[in-house]
């Protein structure tokens, strides 16, 4: 009897001491394998995709192609264009205010505090790490001719619409007008959530937290690729004069 409870105390001082599958390297691991796929699906698709399109400048975050007409490279005043109206303009604000909101109200990182103090925090952590991705993206890109403007598909199937938002998150246009990786935004999206963890609270500066930072930021990326493509469309039925 006194052998068998030495026996179940000895089980459960090992099962103690085994670590969790999911312990903290692992799960970084996943992260970064699932990251990893991600972009390299995006790139696939990005060297798969390689067409010309012209550029027309009057939308501020994205611009129309046609089928017919030759792309004209980005300017530096065009990028440095890009980099403040996708920075501080009206729909990167106000999807800061929605993020922010969120945040506090499931008070995450708890340090904040769900109070108007912890939502002007959240608020200024996600504006940095915009404005940081944003220069890096805009900046490194400049080195190799990418284009960090997103490009409608207007008039085409709603199919090929779609595909042009998923492909345009991990893709842009050099100076050719042809469509390769675009590494500025791996380096820009995952450099400043990376580099972010040396400000925030220390329930959010893990390496794993910096990968699912990542993620989101190319998720992010995706929905406002999406919000580019339709939003003009949507305009007109909404903002129609009766």
């Amino acid at each position: 009897m006194s052998a068998r409870r030495n026996s179940d105390l000895e089980f459960v001082v090992l099962s103690r001491q085994t670590p969790c599958p999911y312990s903290q390297p692992t799960l970084v691991k996943i992260i970064l394998g699932h990251l990893a796929a991600v972009l390299l699906a995006g790139s696939v698709g990005a060297f798969g995709q390689a067409r010309s399109v012209q550029a027309l400048p009057e939308l501020p975050l994205s611009v129309a192609i046609e089928q017919v007409g030759s792309y004209h490279p980005i300017t530096g005043r065009q990028r440095l264009n890009w980099f403040v109206k996708s920075t501080v303009g009206p729909v990167s604000l106000t999807a800061g205010v929605f993020s922010a909101a969120i945040s506090t109200a499931t008070n995450n990182p708890r340090e904040y505090g769900p109070h108007w103090e912890g939502f002007g925090k959240r608020y200024g952590m996600r504006l940095t790490g915009i404005s940081t991705g944003n220069a890096m993206e805009a900046g490194l890109g400049s080195l190799w001719g990418e284009d960090p403007r997103y490009f409608r598909a207007a008039g085409e199937p709603l199919k090929e619409r779609v595909k042009s938002i998923i492909v345009m998150t991990f893709a842009a246009r050099r100076a050719d007008g042809n469509l390769a990786p675009a590494y500025a935004r791996y380096l820009g999206t995952a450099g400043n959530n990376f580099l972010s963890n040396t400000w925030r609270p220390d329930s959010q500066s893990s390496v794993s937290d910096a990968c699912i930072r990542t993620l989101l930021g190319f998720a992010g990326r995706m929905g406002s690729n999406a919000f580019a493509e339709f939003w003009p469309d949507a305009r007109k039925y909404i903002f129609r004069r009766k």
